[in-house]
């Protein structure tokens, strides 16, 4: 079981992916267009063209872990930031909400603490 805590460094794709990407196709696109390490622990999120679905892979230490979240109805919001790039960072109560279908413009998340 994967569980998210405040420590974890998450990212959400920009853009949709192909979802007939498994685990091979999901490193490829972390690592050549992320320009990212797939092995870091981080937590990439990606989403399908219609956006009713979502994947997650996360590298355990062991393994890769690729959990989907698909609605019964409806789709996700759009995901408007500011942020420039391909992904977009996120806290993880954001994810949480995102992953409910919630609002997350309304949602006020502290900055997370890194030290210098």
């Amino acid at each position: 079981m994967i569980q998210l805590t405040p420590h974890m460094r998450i990212f959400l794709a920009r853009e949709a992916v192909d979802f007939r990407k498994g685990i091979d196709g999901l490193v490829a696109v972390v690592r050549d267009v992320f320009e990212r390490d797939p092995f870091s622990g981080h937590v990439y999120v990606f989403h399908n063209k219609g956006r009713t679905s979502f994947k997650i892979l996360v590298y355990d230490g062991t393994g890769f872990w690729l959990m989907i979240k698909r609605l019964s109805h409806g789709r996700y919001r759009r995901f408007e930031t500011s942020a420039a790039g391909s992904i977009i960072p996120l806290a993880v109560p954001e994810l949480q909400v995102i992953l409910v279908n919630g609002d997350t413009s309304r949602l006020q998340v502290p900055a997370p603490w890194r030290p210098v």
